[in-house]
This record gives structure tokens, C-alpha cells and sequence, in this order.
């Protein structure tokens, strides 16, 4: 949904030094597109992963000082700003979940379709996948799965998990998906894709506390923006979905009780939406890129300052 993005937040990066923070930089291509269409903005660009801010400094040598990297997960976004003086910016991205450099490396282990070290961390520090399936109870693994996989079949996976390393550690993603498929009735394993996507995508998520971060990074991206800022996210699953509706949608609304005759100017919402619903790619780009299909993209701009 790169065309889409560029028409949403062009028009606020349109006075030169107008700044926009990726908070998700990855490969540089919404970047790059943004400031090919805003040659006066400049763009912090935050990662965690130093494979993807060394690929994208690469891509985006061209523009020289017009792009500053940093090594950040994107809940940093204010402490970020505070260190390069930066007050306010015109506009934030914030495209979520797994750059294709990371699913593309096969020694990441963020795949369930090949067999490679569990790993799954985006910016390699911190514990692994491996360290969650081989240490966490299963209680405590039974939540993970229904909560940031919405997987039905949690409690008898992290039952299999727990009783399969007691043989074994788990090292490699081949075992544990071949585990998870065995703790799964027959008749769900041919529904619903891939039997071990929730599991990893769950997995995934507590490994990088991907949700926690999220939480931060709203409030944060939107107490950055100045006035008619915009920003702008793409989630790809529900959970990241729901709490990017849920932070648009309060700075959006008015704050004043329905009956309130005259809405006080502090009440009024300090945002308004810029997208009706959250907005989905083409089947024409669903076909040229497949790992577009769960894409969701919501945005808004300021309208006023908050009080």
C-alpha cells in the first residue's frame, strides 16, 4: 500500500524541513517513496534490527543527510526525538509486524515452512523462541498461544510442548512444528492454514514483546505530531489492528457527554480520521505481493493541540 501511504502523508511533509519518523524503517521502501515525493522533508528512521538499518542506509545513500537512522524500537520514539532536539514532526509510519528481510532469512527462524535455529528476535538481543519453549510452563505458554495467536487448540500445544522437551530441548523450528501439528485433531489441521502459524506468530510476538511495544509507541507517535501532522500505520494482524483503532478513535471523538448542548473547547477531539474503517490493498496487489493480503491501514491527522 505504498501509493496509498505516500497520498496520505505527503501533504503534511510538504514544507521543507518537514520531518517524518518510520518507526519501522526495515528496507527503506516507503521511505524512499516519501521522499521522492516530498524533496523538502527530511526522516528519522527507526529499527531494532541492524541487519535492516545497515540494508536500508545502503538503499538510502542517496539522499544523503536527508535521512538519520537510529537503533530504536519504536515505543523510543520520544526519547529518540529529545535526543536529536527535534520538538515536533509533520509525520509518522509505522508499518508493523516482519520486514522481508526477516522473513527472507532463513538463520532468523521466524518461518514455520523451513527448519532453522528458533530465534525469532528482530533486533537479536534478549531471549529467544527457543529460550520461551524450552523454559516457560505450560500454563504460562497456554496464555501466550490464545492470547497473541488466538489459537483454540492452546492448552493441548503447550501440554505437547512441555512433554516433548522432556526428551529433548527444542533447537530448531522442524521439531515444534512437527509437535505442534501432532497436538491438533486431524480434522483442524487442513483448516485454517498452516497449523503452526498461530503458535510462531504468538511466539513471535512475546519474543519481541511486540504488543507492549505497540502500546507505547501510539501515544507517544501521536503526542509527537504537530498541527495537521499525520500518521499513519499498517498492521497485519487483529491484535495490532484493534489497538491502533482503539488509540485513533480516542484522540478522534469528542470527550464531552452526549446531552452537552455546547461541547467546551478542551473536549473537543484533537484528531480526525483520514481513513473510514481500515483500509485494505487491492486484489491487484494481493497478486503481485501475497504478503500484502492481512494488511490493514488506518490514519489521521492533528487538528488541534491537546490540553
Amino acid at each position: 500500500m505504498r501509493d496509498r501511504i505516500v497520498a496520505l502523508l505527503a501533504p503534511a511533509l510538504e514544507r521543507p524541513g518537514s520531518v517524518l519518523v518510520d518507526c519501522t524503517l526495515g528496507l527503506g521502501g516507503h521511505t524512499a517513496a516519501l521522499l521522492d515525493a516530498c524533496p523538502g522533508a527530511r526522516v528519522v528512521g527507526l529499527d531494532r534490527d541492524p541487519d535492516a538499518l545497515a540494508t536500508a542506509g545502503e538503499r538510502l545513500a542517496r539522499y544523503g543527510d536527508r535521512v538519520t537512522r537510529v537503533r530504536a524500537v519504536y515505543d523510543e520514539i520520544g526519547t529518540v526525538l529529545a535526543d536529536l532536539g527535534i520538538a515536533r514532526v509533520e509525520a509518522v509510519l509505522a508499518d508493523l509486524g516482519l520486514s522481508s528481510l526477516q522473513i527472507d532469512a532463513r538463520d532468523r527462524g521466524f518461518a514455520y515452512a523451513v527448519d532453522a535455529p528458533l530465534d525469532m528476535r528482530m533486533g537479536q538481543e534478549g531471549p529467544t523462541a527457543a529460550d520461551v519453549v524450552n523454559t516457560y510452563p505450560a500454563p504460562q505458554l497456554a496464555r501466550i498461544l490464545s492470547r497473541y495467536g488466538e489459537e483454540r487448540f492452546a492448552g493441548r500445544i503447550a501440554r505437547a510442548i512441555v512433554a516433548a522437551r522432556e526428551e529433548a530441548p527444542f533447537i530448531t523450528s522442524a521439531r515444534l512444528v512437527e509437535v505442534i501439528a501432532g497436538a491438533i485433531p486431524a480434522a483442524a489441521r487442513h483448516t485454517g492454514g498452516h497449523p503452526a502459524k498461530r503458535t510462531f506468530q504468538a511466539l513471535r510476538i512475546e519474543v519481541n514483546r511486540e504488543l507492549e511495544a505497540l502500546e507505547g509507541m501510539l501515544p507517544a507517535a501521536l503526542d509527537s505530531l504537530a498541527v495537521d501532522g499525520r500518521i499513519a500505520v499498517l498492521a497485519y494482524h487483529s491484535l495490532e489492528d484493534r489497538l491502533v483503532k482503539h488509540a485513533l478513535r480516542d484522540v478522534s471523538t469528542s470527550r464531552a457527554p452526549r446531552d452537552l448542548p455546547v461541547v467546551p473547547d478542551e473536549l473537543q477531539p484533537t484528531f480526525t480520521l483520514l481513513t473510514k474503517g481500515a483500509e485494505r490493498p487491492s486484489d491487484e496487489e494481493i497478486a503481485t505481493n501475497p504478503r500484502a493480503a492481512s494488511a490493514r491501514l488506518r490514519a489521521a491527522r492533528r487538528i488541534k493541540e491537546s490540553r
